[in-house]
């Protein structure tokens, strides 16, 4: 009897004092959020002193060498592990100014990739595309017609107005009015593209066989001064984005027959093939250093802005939660790596060559914490098909403070992710990886691959509120005693396809790209 009751107040006593060290390193992560947080340096390094991170610029080379020497600082452990190459380039000054009819500087840049102009730059006439096209033959015969001329090749939008500003000031009948000739507009748009016998794709490309001087796009984001800004797809010919004011008054002064001229400087250069890295940090496991929790995020970026929440704010964000954890719970029971993948942008292409080349790794992930989309705090949580997700991801939850999770919807077991962000990567092998999804902020209009996606978008309140929610939840997930489960549910029927769901399935990363 009394060997039992040892026994019993022994465990007891250790569960107690499990408890006050859970208590005392919770509070201390809260602690630190609140009255240490580095996340606004660590932002204004990256995106302001090195900016856009786009793959294979010198740029995405200095914001790998900045991480390692950062996670160093810390007594972190960190590395840059090649796994490919890519087209290095490198962006100089865009300049661009109307000429003709009258003098006027426009908003615009050259797109990612982009061939420069001669040193004196170019001097030309702007045209659109024919507004009807009969067929391909009737296309084939305007093409010579574009020799030594800018082209516009996106659509004239008839607002510069986002549908909120409408909905807020417009009467109910002239906002469907504008809605429904807007629809009429991109309908005879795209047939147009079609009768022409290309895409959008594959345009840039005619025009530049048929001699044009250079491509001028406006992507619109639907948003007040937002542009999407991706890569070019002409080899030596420049490529230019102009902001919808601007654009709109290229395309009017030329469908009225006033002959538009700009003159184009673009400064880039061509770098020829160069590696491309994922940095990766490890603080090392004491009692089972062969299960592994992952912090991840993307770390390359467009770069119309400087990829601020896309994905800069979850870079800052798990670096943040790698400083805090080496300061308060150096000695963790499970190895915990940070994961800054390369190349995701351009197909995930940094994680999954990841999975591919660790396979040891992957095979004894404990849980994977992704984070991408944007500013705002975490909102949900997708179990992603894993059938018990809920039982471990519930736990550590349960222990969070409430005011880090009040507002976070979960779906268990949820369905798996074939794309979009990283853990997508770690999911399709079946590792229990999980995105940290966040409120909007207008992401997609603002801020997502735009040239307004910058410093100033993000809202430092949520990203640490988010640093200490992933911390809290890294630690109780190192702690927890108990593996987490692997097992797949039985995936519903697809409202899309009306067939069952499948698993998504494994994929290397592009190991050499832009290149052909």
């Amino acid at each position: 009897m009394k060997k039992i009751t040892f026994a019993l107040s022994f465990l007891l006593f250790g569960v107690l004092l499990f408890a006050q060290d859970k208590e005392t390193i919770i509070n201390n992560i809260i602690q630190e959020v609140d009255e240490n947080s580095q996340v606004e340096r660590l932002a204004y390094e990256l995106l302001d002193e090195i900016g856009p991170r786009l793959v294979g610029t010198p740029q995405m080379q200095q914001a790998h060498e900045w991480a390692v020497a950062k996670f160093n600082s810390w007594g972190i452990q960190a590395e840059n592990q090649q796994y490919g190459t890519w087209r290095g380039w490198e962006r100089g000054v865009t300049h661009i100014d109307m000429v003709h009819p009258r003098i006027k500087s426009l908003s615009g840049m050259q797109l990612a990739w982009s061939a420069p102009t001669p040193k004196k730059g170019i001097t030309a006439e702007v045209i659109t595309l024919p507004e009807t096209i009969q067929d391909s033959l009737s296309f084939a015969r305007w093409l010579p017609t574009v020799k030594g001329k800018f082209v516009l090749v996106s659509m004239l939008q008839m607002t510069g107005r986002p549908d909120y500003n409408w909905e807020e000031f417009a009467t109910e009948a002239s906002f469907e009015k504008m809605k429904e000739a807007r629809t009429q507009q991109i309908e005879k748009w795209n047939a147009n593209m079609r009768n022409s016998g290309y895409s959008s794709r594959t345009l840039d490309a005619a025009l530049e066989n048929a001699g044009a001087a250079g491509i001028i796009q406006s992507q619109w984001s639907r948003g007040f001064g937002a542009n999407k800004i991706f890569g070019s797809r002409t080899k030596s010919i420049p490529t230019i984005d102009i902001l919808l004011e601007d654009y709109g008054t290229l395309y009017r002064l030329a469908q009225n027959g006033a002959k538009p001229q700009i003159r184009l400087y673009a400064e880039s250069k061509e770098l020829g093939e160069v590696p491309t890295f994922n940095t990766i940090a490890r603080i090392e496991g004491t009692e089972k250093p062969e299960e592994y929790i992952l912090l991840s995020a993307h770390y390359d970026s467009w770069d119309g802005g400087t990829g601020a929440t896309d994905n800069g704010t979850g870079n800052v964000t798990m670096m943040e939660i790698a400083r805090i954890l080496k300061k308060h719970y150096p000695n963790p029971k499970r190895t915990i790596i940070v994961g800054l993948w390369g190349g995701e942008e351009q197909g995930l292409n940094g994680s999954r060559a990841f999975v591919k080349d660790n396979p040891a790794i992957v095979e004894n992930i404990h849980v994977l914490f992704n984070q991408d989309n944007g500013t705002g705090r975490v909102a949900s949580i997708n179990g992603q098909g894993f059938l018990h997700a809920y039982d471990f991801l519930g736990k550590w939850l349960h222990d969070v403070p409430q005011q880090f999770k009040s507002e976070i919807e979960t779906t268990f077991p949820g369905t798996p992710s074939g794309g979009g962000s990283d853990h997508s990567s770690f999911v399709s092998a079946g590792a229990p990886a999980f995105m940290m999804s966040s409120l909007n902020w207008s992401y997609w209009n603002y801020t997502w691959h735009t040239n307004l996606d910058t410093y100033d978008k993000i809202v430092f309140d949520d990203v640490k509120n988010n640093v200490a929610l992933i911390a809290i939840m890294t630690y109780l997930a190192s702690e927890d005693p108990e593996r987490t489960s692997r097992e797949r549910a039985v995936l519903p029927i697809s409202t899309r396809t009306g067939e069952q769901m499948t698993w998504p399935t494994p994929r290397d990363g592009n190991r050499r790209g832009g290149l052909d």
